[in-house]
């Protein structure tokens, strides 16, 4: 019988050899070689046939007994348990007998929301460069030191990190961000957090907590595009704020806050798309601005920790003041899968969005909060940075040289500071959405301003060209091909009679 299991260890794999054999045993099982009620032979048979320890055998079986894949009795051996049997497969009825088009809310088929649905789409071909996605290559994710952590919380905690977490988040991981926060110049305690599923749940239920159907919410002329979504689909009017050198203006405020407004919505640090900082001087008059209005400022730092030249960004607007609702994200720095974010809020503010955060989701993993804390705890952030910065520093520097050579003089960009993207500016005769279009034709993706806007418009706008995703190779390769794309448009406009000689960017 054991000679008919076909189980084979293998030395040169990854795995224990406890877990090959567990793997295996579960795999015949899953196919049916294995039915219910088999009988596998006994640990010391098994072990002697296989060439390995009794120990090995004992472990892969208590693994399958408390997995559920067998069943054990003293006195007469180990067998497969019965599982419950596959439902057969039903066709699923053809839809068309509900008039969708009419039962779909507003806010889900807002003018926003779709705009990325109508980006023209061209096959990319096999290879295609990616400047577009704003997450971290493989290569920098701390997949490894994850782990630890993760299976540290396990083997201490074990079933407690399976069950529904505390509604503002678990504690630990409260007093890990608290610290986390005062450590990048943001005064916060536990008491002040409110753990999210990322920065995107944290902005949803800052506009559900505060805006009602109809409701204008101030926001950069250009933004972030998920912030734009949530509010459209919330029913929310987004009104967009000009910008100076320094930040939003001043005059456009006072104006727009006598307006009704309901909230602004602010990235200060490293403005999406554009990549701007607001200064010190106009941070604080931000926050008089705010008191004088009535209008709640929502400060988003989701770039916290990506300063890629070393220079400290100004003072953040919720150290200048307490009403400031702070947006905190484990993403950008880390590691999008955790989905961890977090609200620094006022007092007022938390028991309505602790509360709006149970009614959606019932509260975060435990096990990964756990596994997050674990790994703040232990300084691990710290020594992934480390790690993680001078690389996007490498790969900016490489995009930008590569830039310089194969783009068209009248073309510059924002260098950046903090952030893992390069803003460019378009002149008029450039559209974002066309150089879109040329660019996937010749292999590369970028970030469209059109996204961005308020409103949709024809005239200026830019593209937003991450660094995170590539390697410095292919963002070299990623510059050459949109170097094309921008000649073969330029060719096209010359032809036409436009002239875009001489047009300077930031």
């Amino acid at each position: 019988m054991v000679q008919s299991l076909g189980l084979a260890l293998h030395a040169s794999s990854e795995e224990p050899f406890y877990r090959q054999i567990f793997d295996q045993i579960v795999d015949r099982v899953r196919t049916g070689a294995f039915p219910s009620g088999y009988k596998l032979p006994p640990t010391r048979e098994l072990a002697r046939i296989l060439g390995t320890h009794r120990n090995t055998v004992v472990r892969a079986y208590e693994d399958l007994l408390a997995a559920g894949f067998v069943e054990s009795t003293v006195g007469r051996g180990t067998f497969v348990a019965a599982l419950p049997a596959a439902r057969a497969t039903v066709k699923a009825v053809e839809s068309g007998r509900l008039p969708w088009s009419t039962l779909i809310a507003r806010g889900a088929t807002a003018e926003s929301l779709t705009r990325y649905e109508r980006l023209p789409r061209i096959p990319l071909g096999s290879d295609p460069i990616n400047m577009a996605r704003m997450q971290p290559s493989p290569d920098l994710l701390p997949d490894e030191l994850l782990r630890r952590c993760l299976e540290h919380v396990l083997r201490v905690m074990g079933p407690r990190l399976l069950g529904y977490a505390n509604r503002d988040g678990a504690p630990r991981l409260r007093a890990a961000i608290a610290a986390d926060c005062a450590r990048l110049g943001v005064p916060a305690s536990a008491e002040d957090i409110v753990v999210t599923s990322g920065s995107q749940q944290a902005l949803d239920l800052i506009i559900r907590a505060l805006v009602n159907p109809g409701d204008p919410v101030l926001v950069d002329d250009a933004t972030y595009t998920g912030a734009l979504n949530l509010m459209s689909s919330a029913g929310a009017r987004p009104i967009g704020v000009p910008s100076d050198d320094e930040g939003p203006s001043l005059e456009a405020l006072e104006r727009l806050g006598r307006a009704g407004a309901k909230a602004f919505y602010i990235m200060p640090n490293a403005h999406n798309p554009t990549g701007a900082a607001i200064s010190t001087a106009r941070r604080e008059a931000l926050v008089a601005w705010s008191h004088r209005s009535g209008v709640p400022i929502i400060e988003d730092d989701f770039v916290a920790d990506l300063d890629l030249d070393g220079n400290a960004s100004p003072p953040a607007i919720r150290a200048l003041d307490g009403d400031v609702i702070h947006v905190g994200t484990y993403s950008k720095r880390l590691a999008p899968a955790l989905r961890v974010g977090f609200i620094v809020a006022p007092a007022p503010l938390r028991p309505r969005l602790a509360a709006l955060k149970y009614t959606v989701d019932l509260g975060n993993s435990e096990l990964l909060q756990h596994t997050l804390a674990e790994f703040l705890e232990r300084g691990y952030l710290t020594a992934h940075l480390g790690r993680t910065i001078p690389e996007y520093r490498r790969r900016r520097d490489a995009l930008e040289e590569a830039l310089s050579r194969h783009l068209p003089r009248h073309l510059r960009w924002r260098r950046a500071e903090r952030g893992v993207w390069l803003w460019m500016p378009l002149p008029p005769t450039l559209e974002p959405r066309a150089l879109f279009e040329e660019a996937q034709r010749r292999g590369v993706l970028v970030h469209p301003s059109t996204l961005n806007v308020v409103e949709e418009r024809r005239d200026g706008g830019g593209i937003r060209l991450t660094f995170c995703s590539e390697t410095p190779a292919r963002l070299v390769e990623g510059a050459r091909r949109l170097g094309r794309a921008v000649a073969a448009l330029d060719a096209r406009a010359s032809v036409s009679g436009d002239d875009i000689t001489g047009v300077g960017g930031i």
